[in-house]
């Protein structure tokens, strides 16, 4: 992927949100409430950014890659 997703401010108020909610797990934290928010805010970003998350496997990847980057960059 050549976006930096990680650079973006949906995923930095997502990194913020995910530390102050005191979930130990970035997936559970993005199966709901502001969590779900943030990411649905990032993949509007991505598509914006030119990335196509509209193949169910190229969203999982995606989703993937940003529940590791908040758990090494965010907790």
């Amino acid at each position: 992927m050549s976006w930096e997703f990680t650079e973006d401010a949906a995923f930095m108020a997502l990194c913020d949100a995910f530390e102050e909610s005191g979930e130990n797990s970035a997936m559970e934290f993005l199966a709901h409430g502001e969590g779900a928010f943030h990411f649905q805010e990032l993949t509007q970003n991505a598509a914006g950014e030119g990335i196509d998350l509209s193949d169910s496997s190229a969203l999982e990847e995606f989703q993937q890659e940003v529940i590791e980057s908040l758990e090494e960059m965010c907790s």
